[in-house]
């Protein structure tokens, strides 16, 4: 059966349904599938052999699925509970559903079935891969975003990495219903956002970090003009006035490359109110601290980092690796001066999402930078029942020396909100 699909399969190709959604057609659903039973009776007729009627609906399901979806991944992708994709060449697909990393039954018919899935992902989004360029990140038209590599960098075949957008945390209360923080953690960085101060929200990957900056970019007013500066574009910002600017490759001859520290710059001639920087990777580090030393307030950034202080010591790598000559006392005063907050995301042991640390950057106590937790999550152990991870939210009891910016801003924030009730 599977080299009948797999001839189907090609003659449909023949008929420009692949890249249906690269030339902007819609495919009618109805013809679509007359030409899969006009391909399969073409086959069966030409090699002279025979299918079920049950083979030959899994056929149409399958193809149907493949020419309007993306194939075996379509079911994946539209589980609301299935948060991450992974693809290890044609015959293994894991998941994670739920924050449980889970082995499908999904396979890929060969090599080039997976391949032509690949290039059906690719095609809406003007990305390429190719042994010239073996591996890629893009964005699908829902905000997912999708990593490929393939052979002779991957020893598996082609490996495919997609890591979901969430249609269902879109505002605060989801974040808070899952627990994900708590009312007072929520209340105080809607007013941080608003008050604009300088954000950086750290942690491993797939936690939920732009999750939550899309969630709280929300909160930034209508008549600001925000910029994002993103090597994919995963931000999903709902403001009117956005530019929204992505990285681009190199092309087949080397050229034409331009990088998120390019786009920082040209940025600030842009005239905005906000940046938004979706991953802070190398030398756009210095661009956006000496940005924010002189007065682009309300900037926000993702970093990956595994603590507040990881962040610190990142962004001095960061900087002491672009070729500056500058002393790391001086680059550890610049962090001081422009960073306010920094937000934590972690992935606990059982799978849940937990904002485990709101951190103040509280200025320099000899020559270091002083960070004081305003809010962070203690564990204290794992429930033997459910296998959960037991903890609580600790409020850090001090006042943060930017607390009058609140005020200076309009911004009704109670100072009790850092105290323990």
């Amino acid at each position: 059966m599977s080299d009948i699909k797999e001839k189907v399969r090609q003659y449909l190709i023949s008929g420009d349904y692949l890249f249906a959604k690269k030339d902007r057609h819609p495919v009618d659903r109805e013809k679509l599938k007359k030409d899969i039973y006009k391909g399969i009776d073409h086959v069966i007729s030409f090699d002279r052999s025979t299918l079920s009627a049950e083979e030959k609906e899994k056929i149409v399901s399958d193809l149907m699925d493949e020419m309007l979806g993306f194939g075996p991944l379509s079911s994946l992708l539209d589980d609301p509970n299935v948060t991450e994709v992974m693809v290890n060449g044609p015959d293994t697909v894991y998941i994670e559903k739920n924050g449980v990393m889970l082995l499908t039954d999904i396979r890929f018919d060969n090599q080039r079935h997976l391949m032509q899935t690949i290039e059906k992902l690719l095609a809406p989004t003007q990305r390429r891969v190719d042994e010239s360029s073996p591996y890629v990140d893009a964005s699908l038209a829902d905000g997912s975003r999708v990593n490929i590599i393939l052979p002779p960098l991957s020893l598996l075949g082609p490996v495919v990495t997609i890591r979901k957008f969430s249609r269902e945390i879109l505002a605060m209360e989801d974040l808070i219903k899952r627990d994900t923080l708590t009312n007072k953690m929520a209340q105080f960085l809607i007013a941080a956002i608003k008050a604009k101060l300088n954000i950086i929200f750290a942690g491993a990957t797939g936690v939920g970090k732009t999750t939550t900056l899309n969630v709280l970019s929300s909160y930034i007013g209508e008549g600001e003009r925000i910029v994002t500066i993103e090597d994919t574009a995963e931000l999903r910002l709902k403001q009117k006035h956005v530019v929204p600017l992505e990285a681009r490759q190199s092309n087949v001859e080397g050229k034409g490359e331009v990088q998120i520290r390019d786009l920082f710059k040209n940025s600030l001639r842009m005239r905005p109110d906000r940046i938004i920087l979706g991953e802070i990777r190398g030398a756009e580090a210095l661009d956006m601290l000496q940005a924010i030393s002189s007065g682009h307030d309300g900037a926000l950034a993702v970093l990956h980092a595994s603590s507040p202080r990881d962040v610190i010591s990142r962004i001095e790598t960061m900087i002491i690796t672009s070729n500056t000559s500058i002393p790391l006392w001086a680059i550890r005063r610049q962090i001081s001066n422009a960073v306010d907050i920094i937000v934590l995301q972690e992935q606990l042991s059982d799978g849940k999402r937990k904002m485990t640390h709101i951190t103040e950057v509280g200025g320099m106590d000899n020559d270091d930078v002083v960070l004081r937790d305003l809010f962070s999550y203690e564990i204290k152990g794992v429930s033997e029942e459910h296998k959960s991870v037991v903890g609580q939210w600790r409020i850090g009891g001090v006042v943060p020396a930017f607390y009058s910016t609140f005020r200076l801003r309009g911004i009704d924030l109670p100072e009790d909100i850092f105290r323990e009730e």
